[in-house]
C-alpha cells in the first residue's frame, strides 16, 4: 500500500490527496467527496507517510499498521462506534500487540479507525502484487520487493510554502592590506 500523497489538514475532516501545486500552495482532492482545494502553508498539513504509532518496541509506520489491519479485518470495513473505544482498543491489540496503550490516546484510535475506512472506500488500502499474500491456509508468504533503483538527485524547491533559492553574496576581503598615506 503506497500513501504517499495522501495527507491530513488540521482543521478539516477527512484525507486529501495531493494533486498539484500552485505559486503558493498545494492544491488537493478529498478523497470523501472528490471536492479540489488549494491548502496553504498557514494550514497545519501532516503526510500518512510520515505518522507512526506508538509501539513499546519501535514506532511503527502507518503504512505497516493499516496492512495489518487490512488483514485482520480481511479486506472488511471497521466498525467504529464513537463512545467505544475500548472495543477499537481490543481490535487494534488484535494485529498491533505491542502498541503502547498509555502513549496512543483514545483520539489517536478513533482517528486510526476513521482514516481506514475513508482508504477503504478510496481504493487505496488493497495490496498490490509486491505486497504480502495469503495462501489457502492463512499463512503469509514472503514478500517479494524488486530493488527500485535510486532516482538521480535533484535540486528540489519546496513551492508549497514560498521558499525561494538565495544566492550567496560576493565575499569581501577583510584582512587587505592597507594603503601607505
Amino acid at each position: 500500500m503506497d500513501l504517499k500523497g495522501i495527507i491530513s489538514i488540521s482543521g478539516k475532516g477527512g484525507l486529501y490527496k495531493v494533486i498539484g501545486q500552485g505559486k503558493n500552495n498545494v492544491i488537493v482532492q478529498s478523497l470523501e467527496d472528490g471536492k479540489k482545494f488549494p491548502a496553504f502553508s498557514s494550514n497545519k498539513i501532516s503526510s500518512l507517510e510520515d505518522i507512526t504509532i506508538y509501539c513499546t518496541d519501535e514506532d511503527t509506520p502507518l503504512g505497516e499498521v493499516y496492512t495489518k489491519m487490512y488483514g485482520h479485518l480481511k479486506g472488511g470495513e471497521a466498525t467504529q462506534a464513537k463512545d467505544d473505544t475500548a472495543a477499537m482498543r481490543t481490535v487494534v491489540s488484535a494485529f498491533l500487540p505491542n502498541y503502547d496503550s498509555e502513549r496512543v490516546s483514545n483520539g489517536d484510535i478513533k482517528k486510526l479507525f476513521q482514516w481506514y475506512n475513508i482508504l477503504l472506500k478510496a481504493d487505496i488500502l488493497k495490496p498490490s502484487a509486491d505486497e504480502k499474500e495469503t495462501t489457502e491456509e492463512g499463512k503469509e508468504s514472503e514478500v517479494k520487493v524488486a530493488k527500485a533503483k535510486p532516482a538521480a538527485k535533484k535540486k528540489v524547491v519546496d513551492k508549497a510554502v514560498g521558499n525561494k533559492p538565495v544566492k550567496a553574496a560576493p565575499v569581501k576581503k577583510i584582512n587587505a592590506p592597507r594603503k601607505a598615506v
